[in-house]
């Protein structure tokens, strides 16, 4: 497999950082968004909060993954709470996917993988589900259909967008 070169929003969570693991160690250069000023040349500057990214640090990149997002498991979800964790992604989502957009096409990323859940189905009982179920209701639905909404602009933009949509990690 030829080496790529991919950027990881998310790259100190649990998925994100066995993904930076795994690539680093087949080969690939991993370039971590961080919301810090960079400490080193495998970091790019983002504020998802704000909305912000250093886009000139994804180009050439192969592909940009995010998997960046407040914790679903890991506290009680107060309304605040709730909030946040759909803004983080929704914004931190959007942020990238404009970012992807805005390259010039000749080093804009090829993929764009989002991060999602299958909370995006809802309660589905004993109802087998895929990929082409349509949304459940509910909170965990709607912040799902919201985050994989935001990559509008990069898949706009030609650039093939995927969703992994994950269980509980």
């Amino acid at each position: 497999m030829e080496h790529a070169r991919i950027a990881v929003a998310g790259a100190s969570g649990l998925i994100g950082g066995a993904l930076a693991r795994s690539l680093t160690a087949e080969g690939h250069t991993v370039l971590r968004l961080v919301r810090r000023a960079p400490r080193s040349a495998d970091e790019i500057r983002w504020d998802p909060e704000r909305g912000t990214v250093d886009a000139a640090g994804l180009a050439g990149c192969d592909a940009v993954v995010n998997l960046a997002g407040a914790g679903v498991g890991d506290r009680r979800w107060t309304d605040a709470y709730k909030e946040l964790i759909r803004s983080s992604r929704v914004r931190g989502t959007t942020a990238l996917a404009e970012a992807v957009a805005g390259l010039p096409e000749d080093v804009r990323p090829r993929v764009f993988l989002n991060g999602s859940a299958i909370g995006y189905y809802g309660e589905t009982g004993d109802r087998a589900v895929d990929e082409g179920a349509p949304p459940g209701e509910g909170f965990l639905p709607e912040v799902c259909v919201a985050w994989e909404a935001a990559a509008a602009p990069a898949r706009e933009a030609g650039v093939r967008t995927v969703f992994a949509r994950t269980g509980l990690v």
